[in-house]
């Protein structure tokens, strides 16, 4: 009985999802474009800053080490 219930709960949740997916709504191509470069561009910045950080670190513990 138990996997029954089971069942019958998993169904119920992937139909409150289908639901709730249908009220989305969902950027257009420009609107899309804008977000994806927003992405990009957010990401980039902050490997690059992480990189400078970890090369700034790197380069002080070096010096730390050599003397």
């Amino acid at each position: 009985m138990a996997q029954v219930w089971g069942y019958y709960s998993m169904f119920k949740f992937f139909k409150n999802v289908a639901r709730e997916m249908k009220k989305v709504s969902w950027p257009k191509g420009q609107e899309l474009w804008k977000y994806t470069i927003t992405v990009i561009l957010t990401v980039t910045f902050v490997a690059v800053f992480f990189a400078i950080v970890d090369l700034g670190i790197s380069q002080v513990l070096e010096l730390i080490a050599q003397e």
